[in-house]
């Protein structure tokens, strides 16, 4: 999955797979989750929030279901 750099202090690239619904989050740390079932809208807005972390913390890290790679 092709994943766009993200200005954030945690989280160093995002990617989105619209057909399987999966949100890749990429860590400064280097770890690399998969988040499924992620609407199109929440994915557009998380790449485009003025504080991606803020975005991550508040509306995907404990709404969906994942998995580390």
């Amino acid at each position: 999955m092709k994943r766009t750099a993200v200005k954030s202090s945690n989280i160093k690239a995002v990617g989105y797979d619209s057909t399987s619904r999966t949100l890749e989050v990429e860590f400064t740390s280097n770890s690399l989750y998969q988040y499924i079932g992620v609407e199109p809208e929440v994915a557009s807005e998380f790449l485009e929030a003025k504080s991606v972390g803020s975005y991550f913390a508040r509306n995907i890290k404990n709404d969906y279901e994942y998995k580390k790679l």
